[in-house]
């Protein structure tokens, strides 16, 4: 057996990697966001709206909830890392959940009810941002973990 047949064979390391970096992250930013100073304009925090004025490093607009999903999303993200395919699943699911975000973050009236998250447009490329990574690294991992 040659090394490159190994290599062919074997699981993606990087995968459950990048699911653990990523949902790290997203606790860190979940955490972030309750921190005065780290999150501008904090005592006009709302649980959830476009009334929330918050803006977590005084560009992305957050909320009580905005801050609970990225928290949750994290945790996912850690617990999911375990394992190569659940990494990839992860990473490729929450990148096209990341993907309709942006959708809906770019097609909402921006001070409508309908903006309960709250999103800004930092928000919304920073979304888009994190769907074409996301959904990158999880359908490649998943490809090489099929194609093993």
């Amino acid at each position: 057996m040659h090394p490159s047949d190994t290599d062919r064979t074997a699981p993606p390391t990087w995968l459950p990697t990048a699911a653990l970096v990523v949902g790290a992250t997203f606790l860190l930013v979940g955490v972030l966001g309750f921190i005065p100073g780290i999150t501008t304009n904090y005592d006009d925090l709302t649980f959830a709206g476009h009334y929330s004025e918050a803006k977590l490093l005084g560009i992305f607009e957050v909320s009580v909830l905005h801050n609970i999903v990225h928290l949750l999303f994290g945790v996912v993200g850690l617990i999911a890392a375990r394992a190569a395919r659940t990494a990839g699943q992860y990473l490729l699911i929450g990148g096209l959940v990341y993907a309709v975000l942006w959708v809906y973050g770019m097609v909402i009236d921006k001070d409508s009810s309908a903006n309960f998250v709250p999103l800004n447009s930092a928000d919304n490329w920073l979304h888009f941002v994190l769907a074409v990574v996301m959904i990158t690294l999880g359908a490649i991992g998943l490809r090489r973990l099929r194609d093993r």
